[in-house]
């Protein structure tokens, strides 16, 4: 008997679930869901350049394998909830065997012998790499462009910036070639990618998910800030990844135990819904404001309660915030480890001057920063300790035992190289990592030019499944993932 294709706007449209559910039912094999992920990428990767190295055929041979799993199955609700399920990886996660330089030229060659504990994780309940994605260099940008890979397209439009640090993921999820993708969050990087292609993101709370493998590694301070989670088509999906991914490894100390909540066990009957007044250091634009009061009617008319609360301390955030990055490590040291002779600064900057350099603008604009910052008085620091403290206060008085919406960017997916040199453009999203707090990035559909808007739903610490149960209504209330012309 002849077997029948599988509806490929079925499978490149659902959700991670959805696709392992038709596979443990015999509805889909891995091997067609991983297939046809792998068509679409070979289709449109060239516009948009999200995948920087891909693992097809082990991918084919993954697939086949779970198959063979599904087969010998006696109880197939037993089998792991992703299985045959194609995921993407963001580069700078050790993925055995694959590259794993960060964007940075002295790594290019770098191939790990040991999958990074949250990818390894990822493979354990089920899912299949099809390869790794760009970032900024060393992950240390909201643009995603280096001297290794080049840079990545928006998914909606390649004359935009796809965000960073994880662009790479939000293109590729974004432009449907896998339903969920692993990202990390340092001051937006899942975020941003998320909100400028459409897709959600959810950046966990501090110290969920153990950072081993991923280069850079964090400090004790780093480690706070930066975030490791997920990028999803579908809102039902981030949870389970979630779960997949959180908890010790016996490796990373600063992750201690959580137990995540259920966002199926959330009511919106008198949930507290928080919208902040005036808390952007630029103007947010009128369709961002816009599409946060529909956000918040939404959930309004599912019984939750919406207040307005004043938030000025967020005006703040940017000292801290950068007060805690310096603290998270010195850049100059982070590129001697990875094999650089860094020469002085001097000779760095004609080099970018000439257009000789092996270096990204962000990072040597951040070079520069740093070596000014050693010559900082004290006072600053302790003047930033006293702003977080006071901004933490606020932030958590704010959103109790409810959400906080909030504004993910000032605008709609910038073009290419409007960021640089603008550290306060990343004020929204920083917030939640130098305070620790989850949140997920919404998308709330297209702008009359076609490209996404959003909203930030954020809780308090250890309360994940909040945004996610917000997430998923506001995915019912507007449809979510809008997948871009030509693609999905």
């Amino acid at each position: 008997m002849a077997t029948v294709a599988p509806p490929a706007r079925f499978v490149l449209r659902a959700s991670a679930l959805e696709l392992a559910a038709a596979i443990r039912a015999g509805e889909l094999t891995a091997r067609e869901v991983v297939d046809e992920h792998i068509a679409l990428v070979e289709r449109a990767n060239e516009r948009v350049n999200a995948l920087v190295a891909t693992r097809f055929e082990e991918a084919r041979a993954d697939a086949d394998a779970a198959d063979a799993c599904v087969k010998a199955a006696e109880d197939p609700a037993a089998l792991p909830p992703f299985l045959g399920v194609p995921c993407t990886i963001k580069e700078s996660f050790a993925l055995a065997g694959m590259p794993n330089s960060s964007g940075s030229l002295a790594r290019r060659d770098f191939r790990p012998e040991r999958s990074a504990t949250a990818v390894a994780r990822l493979v354990e309940v089920g899912a299949i790499p099809l390869g790794v994605t760009n970032t900024s260099e060393l992950t240390l940008w909201i643009e995603s462009a280096n001297r290794v890979y080049g840079r990545t397209n928006n998914a909606y439009d390649p004359a935009r910036t796809a965000g960073g640090s994880s662009g790479g993921e939000g293109a590729a999820i974004g432009s449907g070639f896998a339903p969920i993708g692993l990202g990390t969050d340092f001051g937006g990087s899942i975020r941003l990618p998320a909100f400028f292609n459409g897709v959600f993101g959810h950046k966990p709370s501090g110290c969920l998910v153990p950072h081993t493998g991923h280069h850079p590694y964090p400090n004790e301070r780093g480690s706070e800030l930066l975030g490791v989670g997920p990028l999803a088509r579908h809102a039902c999906d981030l949870m389970p990844f979630l779960r997949a991914i959180a908890g010790p490894d016996g490796e990373d100390s600063s992750v201690q135990g959580c137990e995540l909540g259920d966002p199926a066990g959330v009511s919106l009957e008198g949930l507290r819904v928080a919208i902040s007044d005036d808390a952007s250091l630029l103007p947010v634009s009128l369709e961002l404001r816009n599409a946060r009061v529909r956000a918040a009617r939404a959930l309004a008319a599912q019984g939750a309660e919406v207040v307005r609360v004043s938030l000025p301390g967020v005006k703040t955030v940017l000292q801290p915030y950068l007060e805690a990055v310096r603290n998270s490590g010195g850049l100059r040291e982070l590129l001697t480890e990875a094999g650089d002779e860094l020469p002085r600064f001097a000779r760095l900057a004609i080099d970018a001057a000439r257009r000789r350099s092996d270096y990204t603008t962000p990072i040597l604009i951040s070079l520069f920063v740093e070596n000014l910052s050693v010559h900082l008085p004290a006072a600053l620091e302790r003047r930033a300790e006293r702003a977080q403290e006071r901004l933490a206060e606020e932030v958590n008085n704010a959103i109790g035992e409810g959400v906080l919406l909030h504004p993910p960017f000032a605008r709609v997916a910038p073009r290419h190289g409007r960021t640089i040199g603008r550290p306060w453009m990343l004020a929204p999203m920083a917030l939640f990592n130098l305070l620790a707090l989850p949140v997920t990035q919404v998308p709330l559909g297209l702008n009359e030019k076609g490209l996404p808007i959003g909203v930030q739903v954020a809780a308090g610490r250890g309360r994940d499944h909040l945004p996610i149960a917000v997430a998923l209504e506001l995915e019912r209330c507007f449809g979510g993932w809008v997948p871009p012309p030509g693609t999905a």
